[in-house]
């Protein structure tokens, strides 16, 4: 006869913290999503920047005003919410799409859009070129990591509930979704592989740490964060294959069209992972009544 189950004081403790975490569990549907949001970020961060010609410069300080306004809003919530989470993950991705663009990339017409002889106003990028850009984002994902590393909390997702956690959480995010971004563009545009070819590769990438999952030898919460930057350059391609033109290997959608469809998947994401919160939490305020 099977052994009931025994729900101990630790895991009563462990229900409590649950019932009050401010981020989500890392599932499949949290994969799925974070891909469709990156993927907006990228369609959506085009629109803005090229498509209605407001040049990365201003749309680099329109976009993370809104990250920070987000930001706020989520920090401020007392406990878990699908909709406050994924804005937040969105504005990092639309953010992180100027403003790797700022850095990456120079005033030089090849990456002006529709027939665009300028953008917006200000300097529309500073030339650093991908791979330095890439090695300053890197640098200063390092720094955020060691200063995480120095606070002594947890690098793990489901074990953050502290407001000095989440805001270093965040930091990393921003950082992170930037430098996915440059990486993105890289494989598109200078590797030679085209958009298809960049998001196989990076498909691939991330195969490999699926079955590095079963290593035990290799952190989960490494996993995860390497996971997490790969995801940014696989939305980035895959935007970019939405909406850039046949004659360069894209599906020439468009960047309105495609960030509207984005859009509506995502939120269509948000309000069913919303209805799973719930339930859970439903669930776990009924063990932890019946634990007291």
């Amino acid at each position: 006869m099977a052994t009931p189950e025994v729900l101990t004081d630790l895991d009563a403790a462990d229900t409590r913290r649950q019932v009050v975490k401010k981020l989500p569990e890392v599932t499949l549907a949290f994969w799925i999503m974070k891909i469709a949001a990156t993927t907006l970020g990228e369609t959506a961060g085009d629109l803005f920047s090229q498509t209605l010609k407001l040049g990365y410069f201003l749309t680099t300080i329109a976009l993370f005003l809104i990250f920070v306004v987000t930001l706020v809003v989520q920090l401020r919530s007392k406990r878990y919410n699908p909709f406050f989470y994924w804005t937040v993950i969105l504005s990092t991705s639309m953010a992180g799409t100027t403003m790797s663009d700022f850095m990456n990339r120079d005033a030089s017409g090849k990456y002006l859009t529709g027939g665009a002889t300028s953008l917006g106003w200000g300097p529309q990028g500073l030339g650093m070129g991908y791979p330095t850009g890439a090695a300053i984002l890197i640098s200063l994902l390092i720094a955020i990591f060691a200063i995480w590393k120095c606070t002594g909390l947890t690098f793990s997702i489901r074990d953050i509930v502290t407001f000095r956690a989440e805001a270093l959480f965040w930091s990393a995010i921003l950082v992170s979704n930037t430098l996915g971004t440059s990486m993105g563009d890289f494989l598109s545009d200078s590797s030679g592989l085209g958009y298809a070819g960049g998001a196989l590769l990076v498909s691939g990438l991330l195969a490999v740490l699926v079955a590095l999952m079963r290593v035990p030898a290799v952190p989960n919460v490494l996993l995860f964060w390497i996971a997490f930057v790969l995801t940014r350059p696989l939305g980035a391609t895959a935007g970019d294959f939405l909406t850039k033109p046949l004659a360069k290997g894209g599906l020439d959608l468009g960047t309105a069209g495609s960030s509207a469809v984005l859009l509506a998947v995502l939120i269509g994401l948000m309000g069913y992972a919303h209805v799973q919160e719930r339930k859970d939490t439903a669930r776990r305020e009924e063990t932890l009544a019946g634990v007291s």
